[in-house]
């Protein structure tokens, strides 16, 4: 029997809305498709979270921000200050079928009166990149922003640096909006340039098509993604 392909669960309430056209709030949220959850971050995620990031020692990576070990505590209490300034919603990325946590990702920048938010803080285990986890992620994130919260606009981007997530992020279907020069503090005191991408609404319905185009080729292809 395959996954539950359209499946979300909901912690009440989502969202406010002042009127049809402007998100107020947004609150934690998981969600669910094809055997990924996306789990609000909490405290006790810290051990998963040194795993995913020792699998690989993705902090060896300069162009990131992906904490050491013994950093991932002062991380995570950062996510927490940023979401309670509205500013962040940080989540877990966790494998059903296994049950472990493989990944965190985010909203960040958000900015309520235009419906704009941006997808970041991205990091897998490096067991888990290149598998339908990424793709599943920014499915449920993307379709969650514009079908559920109302927004629209859905921004993303990433170091200059980081050849790999440019690609991974054009292959969404996302529109390079241009480049930010000396925009960013990296972890070694480095500054660097910035690529931005965007989706806006009305782009979503072929975007959404394509992602799920993407993954049911995955599913046909990889029969170890369906259950059993």
């Amino acid at each position: 029997m395959g996954y539950e392909f359209i499946t979300a669960y909901y912690t009440p309430p989502v969202l406010r809305r002042r009127h049809k056209d402007q998100i107020v709030s947004l609150q934690p949220v998981t969600l669910e498709d094809r055997g990924v959850r996306l789990e609000p971050l909490k405290e006790e995620h810290c051990d998963d979270l040194i795993a995913v990031a020792s699998d690989g020692k993705l902090w060896e990576m300069w162009y990131t921000g992906v904490p050491q070990p013994d950093q991932m505590r002062s991380y995570i209490d950062a996510a927490f200050v940023d979401q309670s300034a509205g500013r962040r919603l940080p989540w877990v990325v966790r494998e059903v079928a296994s049950g472990r946590v493989v990944g965190t990702t985010s909203y960040h920048d958000i900015v309520v009166p235009i419906g704009r938010v941006e997808i970041g803080y991205t990091w897998y285990a490096s067991s888990w990149q290149r598998t339908h986890i990424n793709t599943t992620c920014k499915l449920l994130l993307i379709r969650h922003a514009f079908e559920t919260l109302g927004c629209k606009v859905v921004g993303l981007r990433t170091d200059s640096f980081n050849f790999r997530s440019q690609r991974a992020i054009e292959a969404l279907g996302a529109k390079k909006d241009g480049v930010l020069r000396h925009h960013h503090a990296r972890r070694d005191g480095t500054v660097r340039d910035t690529v931005m991408y965007s989706i806006l609404l009305n782009e979503w319905p072929d975007v959404k098509r394509h992602l799920e185009l993407r993954l049911a080729r995955h599913v046909s292809e990889q029969p170890a993604f369906k259950s059993t």
